[in-house]
């Protein structure tokens, strides 16, 4: 997925022209911290929330005041995954899109960001998760899955999280399955270390260690 896939024609931009009152409105009415501001399809920059403390006169133009504008956007080819970096770096609560002329396409807001990740990650389907630890010159995706799959299940979505300077590596599973026990013990005795696992059963303790529960099965 590309980045013109997320855009929102939702949040209209600002020109120079509108007050400052304007601007506040709008952040209010969108739940956002940021505007764009546009002049002749030309993004001229990003305005924040903050730009305006020190503004006193809210019916004056954002023209009249001196306001340093933010010049963050992304290109609309770029991928999805540049947006969430940029997202992630300048912390932000919508980024404009641009064409490969320069010209204004609209904004990917931070709520859609969350929806998509969302989606990718199978957050809404149900099942349980599950959280290994691997060296990083023992990542084999495929038999990782071939062992859940062993067990009558499915990986919904993964993903992996380095550490610097460490070789070693966290995986996240989102598996369609609740009762996960048989999983984590074919992990265990594939000797994969399992760093947590996470699920909605409605045990009668629910709050019980789930290495408890492990124990359990293996001693059935």
């Amino acid at each position: 997925m590309i980045a013109r896939e997320l855009i929102s024609d939702v949040i209209p931009p600002l020109s120079t022209q509108d007050s400052i009152q304007k601007v506040l409105d709008r952040m209010a009415e969108f739940r956002v911290d940021h505007m764009p501001v546009v002049e002749n399809k030309q993004l001229l920059g990003l305005l924040s929330e903050d730009d305006l403390i020190e503004v006193q006169d809210y019916s004056t133009a954002i023209e009249a005041n001196k306001i340093s504008l933010n010049n963050t956007c992304i290109y609309q080819e770029q991928h999805i995954y540049d947006v969430i970096r940029v997202f992630g770096e300048k912390h932000l609560s919508l980024i404009p899109v641009l064409d490969e002329n320069s010209n204004y396409l609209g904004v990917i807001s931070v709520n859609t960001m969350v929806e998509f990740v969302a989606s990718i990650t199978a957050v809404k389907e149900p099942g349980g998760i599950i959280v290994l630890e691997i060296g990083n010159r023992n990542n084999s995706l495929a038999h990782i899955s071939q062992v859940v799959e062993s067990n009558n299940a499915q990986i919904l979505s993964s993903y992996i999280r380095s550490f610097a300077d460490s070789t070693r590596l966290e995986i996240t599973l989102k598996i369609n399955r609740y009762d996960l026990s048989a999983i984590i013990a074919s992990f265990i005795r594939y000797d994969y270390t399992v760093l947590s696992t996470y699920n909605d059963l409605k045990a009668e303790n629910s709050k019980g260690d789930r290495y408890d529960q492990l124990i359990n099965y293996l001693n059935i």
